[in-house]
């Protein structure tokens, strides 16, 4: 069987672009490599996208001279985990903090990983995890 690699692009599905830039820029600190009018493309970490798409702007086709997407969107909080070195994830409690975002939860997983989550403005859970979470993280 071929290999799949690994994840390129995680997808979130907003409410409202702006206020979710102004969440995921300012109090996160990601680079915006893409914004449209329904779409805003981060770089996470150098290796890897997060897409956040205007709930509902991309039920259908999107068709271009290089070819189509099929439709998609997302209803419901979801769940990422953002990959954080142990030694900053301090830091992170504070700049969480600063911005005013509460830590709702707390993990110490059995491998030696910290989990850290809480809540963006469209509901959806973010995790900041150390390594130690799974096998092979």
């Amino acid at each position: 069987m071929p290999r799949l690699n690994r994840i390129v692009e995680t997808a979130l599905y907003v409410d409202d672009l702006d206020r979710a830039a102004e969440f995921y820029e300012v109090k996160l600190g990601l680079a915006a490599m893409l914004k449209t009018r329904t779409l805003i493309a981060y770089d996470v970490g150098g290796q890897n996208v997060l897409l956040l798409f205007l709930r509902g702007a991309s039920v259908e086709t999107q068709a271009s001279e290089n070819g189509s997407i099929p439709p998609h969107d997302g209803h419901g909080p979801l769940h990422i985990a953002f990959a954080v070195d142990v030694a900053e994830l301090p830091a992170w409690e504070e700049q969480l903090a600063q911005h005013g975002i509460a830590i709702e939860g707390r993990m110490s997983w059995n491998r030696g990983g910290t989990s850290l989550y809480f809540h963006d403005p469209d509901g959806h859970l973010l995790e900041l995890a150390t390594p130690g979470l799974w096998s092979n993280f």
